[in-house]
C-alpha cells in the first residue's frame, strides 16, 4: 500500500515517510521494486496442471478392469 501512494505520488516521500512511520529510503526502494515487478501481476500463470501421458492413464484403467472382472467372478463363486 505504501509502495502504491508512493507511485500515485500525491505525496512527497517525507509525507509518506510521517503517515506510515516508514523511512523515505524504504519507501523508494519498495517503490521501485513495484514498478520493476508490477508486469508479474498481468501475466497468464503457467499451467498448475501436470502433464499427463494418455498411454498410462489408459494402462491404468486396462488394470483396473481385469482386477474389476476378477473380483466380480470370485463373489460369484462365493455366492454373495
Amino acid at each position: 500500500m505504501v509502495a502504491l501512494e508512493a507511485i500515485r505520488e500525491r505525496e512527497t516521500l517525507s509525507e509518506l515517510s510521517a503517515r506510515f512511520e516508514v523511512s523515505p529510503v524504504v519507501i523508494s526502494r519498495w517503490k521501485k521494486q513495484l514498478q520493476e515487478n508490477m508486469s508479474m501481476a498481468f501475466e497468464k500463470e503457467k499451467d498448475p496442471e501436470p502433464q499427463v501421458d494418455p498411454e498410462r492413464l489408459y494402462a491404468q484403467i486396462g488394470q483396473l478392469k481385469v482386477e474389476n472382472d476378477f473380483l466380480k467372478k470370485s463373489l460369484k463363486k462365493t455366492g454373495l
